[in-house]
C-alpha cells in the first residue's frame, strides 16, 4: 500500500469514525495530473471534520510522521514561482511582480504570506536599497523555487493546524509596506504598486482554485504585517466585487503593530534606520501614491500616515485580525534610536525599553486576538521555532487554532468563546525575555548563548536595586528570572 493510499484510508476512517458515521460510499478513483509525470493524487474536503479537528489533526500528524521516511523522496514540498498575468504590475525597477504557490488539492483553505523588509522613501535612499538589497525591489535573479518554513511549512510536525492549506508567498519588491499604487516616473524613479500586486496576486489565484476556497488567511511579518493591516478589506472587498462573497478573509500581523512613539534619541530624517517612524511613513506616502483603507481614511483625512500604525488603524478594520507582536520588537527599538550593539544600556536606554513594553500592552489590549511575549526579537510566523514560544502555557500556532474555532463558532451564532482555549494572549512580566520560552538570546561578540540573568546583566539590569525597589531578597528576584516568573 503507498504511503497516499494509506493516508487516504486513514481518513475515510477518521470520517466515519465521528460522532455521525455516514453510509458506507464506494472511494472516487485516483485521478491524475500531467506534471511531466504521472503523479496520483486523491482530492480531500476537510470540512467533515472541523467539529473534531483537534482529534483528527493528532491522528494525521502521527500518521504523516511514520510515513515520512519512506515517502519524503516522492513528496514536492517547495512553492513554485508565478509571475503575474497583469505584467503593467511590477517591482520597484519595472521588472514583473509575482508570487510563489504550493497547491494543496482537497483543501478549502489559502494562506497569503506578505514578505517583509522596511521600505524605502526617497529616491537617495531607495538608490541605495537598489545597490545593497537589489531582491527587494526587483524579481531579476528570484529562485524558481521556495520551501516554506513556520506557518508556510507543509510539515505537521512544523505547522500542526495550516500545514495542508494551499501555501503562497509574496515576495517584497515594491519597498513600499505593501501600500503603493504608482507607475515608475522621471520624478521617482522607481515603481511603487505594493497593494496593486496583492490585488493582482488574487486575481490571478481565483483562476487556480481560490474561488473554492472557504478561507483566505492574510498574514504578513514586519512590513508584511503593516501590509495585511493595510489590505485584508480591501482584499475582502476584492473578492466581494469579483462575485464571492462567501470567501471568510481574515488577517494574521506579525510584527507590524509599530508606535508612533517618540525616539530615545531625535536624530535627522537622513535614512530609514534613522528617521523617525511618522516622519519616514509622512515622506513615503507621498513618494509611493500609497492607497490607505477607506474607513481609516475617512477617519485621518490629510493625515493618512496614521493608517500605517496599527493601534490607529486597527479599530477601523472589519476583518477579523490577529495579532503578534514582540512586547520588546528589535525594529521599533531601531527606529527609537536604541542600539543594541554589545555595550552594557544606560540607565536611561533600560527605562526607555521597559516603557516601550508598557506602551505596547496598553495599546494591545483592545484587541481580542493576539499573542505578545515579553521578548526581545523581531518577525515569528515563519520561523521554525514559532512553535516553542508560549504565552501563559499556550503556544501560538495553538491561540491561532482557537481562534479559528471562535470564528468558526461566531458564524454559527455561538458567541461563547470555546472552554480551555485562550486568543487574547500578552505576558504581563515587565523586562525583555522575562518568558522563558523566548527565543535565544546569544552574545553579538562572541556568538555564545546566554540565559535571561546574563542577558538582563548584560543589558545593565540592577538585581539588588530591582530587588529593593520591588521589597525582596536580591536571591529570591534571581531565582524568579531564572524560571522566567
Amino acid at each position: 500500500m503507498t504511503a497516499m493510499r494509506l493516508i487516504s484510508w486513514l481518513l475515510l476512517l477518521v470520517f466515519r469514525g465521528g460522532r455521525n458515521p455516514q453510509p458506507r460510499r464506494t472511494p472516487p478513483s485516483p485521478t491524475y495530473r500531467d506534471r511531466g509525470d504521472t503523479t496520483e493524487s486523491f482530492p480531500l474536503d476537510f470540512t467533515a471534520v472541523e467539529e473534531n479537528m483537534d482529534n483528527f489533526m493528532t491522528q494525521v500528524k502521527n500518521l504523516a510522521q511514520s510515513l515520512y521516511p519512506c515517502s519524503a523522496q516522492k513528496l514536492d514540498y517547495d512553492m513554485k514561482l508565478h509571475f503575474l498575468e497583469n505584467t503593467s504590475v511590477t517591482c520597484n525597477d519595472g521588472t514583473p511582480a509575482g508570487y510563489y504557490m504550493k497547491e494543496s488539492r482537497g483543501s478549502r483553505r489559502w494562506l497569503i504570506f506578505l514578505e517583509g523588509g522596511w521600505y524605502c522613501f526617497n529616491k537617495e535612499n531607495c538608490d541605495s536599497r537598489y545597490d545593497t538589497m537589489r531582491r527587494l525591489m526587483s524579481s531579476s535573479k528570484w529562485p524558481q523555487t521556495k520551501t516554506g518554513t513556520g506557518i508556510l511549512s507543509p510539515l505537521p510536525e512544523e505547522n500542526p493546524h495550516w500545514w495542508n492549506a494551499n501555501m503562497v508567498f509574496i515576495p517584497y519588491c515594491s519597498s513600499d509596506v505593501w501600500s503603493g499604487a504608482s507607475a515608475k516616473t522621471d520624478h521617482s524613479g522607481y515603481a511603487f504598486m505594493g497593494s496593486l500586486i496583492i490585488q493582482e496576486v488574487v486575481k490571478d489565484l481565483l483562476t487556480k482554485g481560490l474561488d473554492n476556497a472557504k478561507v483566505l488567511l492574510l498574514a504578513g511579518s514586519s512590513a508584511g504585517g503593516t501590509g495585511v493591516l493595510l489590505n485584508v478589506d480591501p482584499v475582502a472587498e476584492l473578492l466581494v466585487g469579483l462575485g464571492h462573497p462567501g470567501i471568510q478573509v481574515r488577517g494574521l500581523a506579525d510584527s507590524g503593530w509599530f508606535l508612533d512613539n517618540k525616539q530615545y534619541r531625535s536624530t535627522d530624517c537622513h535614512d530609514t534606520i534613522s528617521c523617525a517612524p511618522t516622519e519616514a511613513i509622512k515622506r513615503g506616502i507621498k513618494y509611493w501614491g500609497s492607497v490607505v483603507p477607506e474607513r481609516c481614511r475617512q477617519v485621518h483625512l490629510g493625515e493618512e500616515w496614521n493608517c500605517f500604525f496599527g493601534y490607529r488603524v486597527f479599530p477601523s478594520i472589519k476583518s477579523p485580525v490577529f495579532v503578534v507582536q514582540w512586547l520588546f520588537d528589535e525594529a521599533q527599538l531601531t527606529v527609537d534610536n536604541i542600539h543594541l550593539t554589545g555595550q552594557p544600556v544606560q540607565e536611561g536606554q533600560w527605562r526607555y525599553i521597559q516603557n516601550l513594553g508598557i506602551e505596547l500592552r496598553n495599546t494591545l489590549k483592545d484587541v481580542p486576538a493576539m499573542f505578545a511575549p515579553a521578548c526581545l526579537s523581531h518577525e515569528v510566523i515563519t520561523r521554525n521555532y514559532w512553535i516553542d514560544v508560549q504565552v501563559k502555557g499556550t503556544s501560538l500556532p495553538r491561540a491561532l487554532h482557537c481562534w479559528d474555532r471562535s470564528l468558526q463558532d461566531n458564524s454559527r451564532n455561538n458567541k461563547a468563546p470555546p472552554k480551555g482555549c485562550p486568543v487574547h494572549l500578552i505576558d504581563s512580566c515587565p523586562w525583555p525575555h522575562c518568558n522563558p520560552t523566548c527565543p535565544t538570546i546569544r552574545d553579538q561578540f562572541t556568538g555564545q548563548e546566554m540565559n535571561v540573568i546574563q542577558f538582563l546583566m548584560h543589558m545593565g539590569f540592577d538585581v539588588q536595586k530591582m530587588a529593593q525597589q520591588q521589597g525582596m531578597d536580591p536571591s529570591k528576584l534571581l531565582g524568579m528570572l531564572s524560571s522566567g516568573s
